[in-house]
């Protein structure tokens, strides 16, 4: 698994980014993905940021790999709001 993240400032430039990561993984904050990904798949995902991030010299793009091991320790403490 890898998580994803990024800040940029352009709206434009962030959204395109977003719509990207939204085909390969989950939102779970406001720019923050949890993709599970193969090797090819990772790869896929990293070029077509790279081709997207081509286009600005502004903000960046993060990603992190969470082993298997890992991946069972992750903890999320939330609190739901009321709709």
């Amino acid at each position: 698994m890898y998580v994803v993240s990024y800040d940029i400032t352009s709206d434009r430039l962030r959204n395109k980014i977003a719509k990207t990561l939204e085909g390969y993984g989950t939102r779970i904050q406001y720019s923050v993905f949890e993709c599970r990904l193969g090797q090819k798949k990772y790869k896929e995902l990293y070029r077509k940021l790279m081709q997207i991030m081509a286009e600005t010299e502004e903000g960046s793009i993060r990603f992190y790999s969470v082993c298997e091991n890992c991946e069972g320790k992750i903890r999320t403490i939330a609190r739901l709001q009321n709709i």
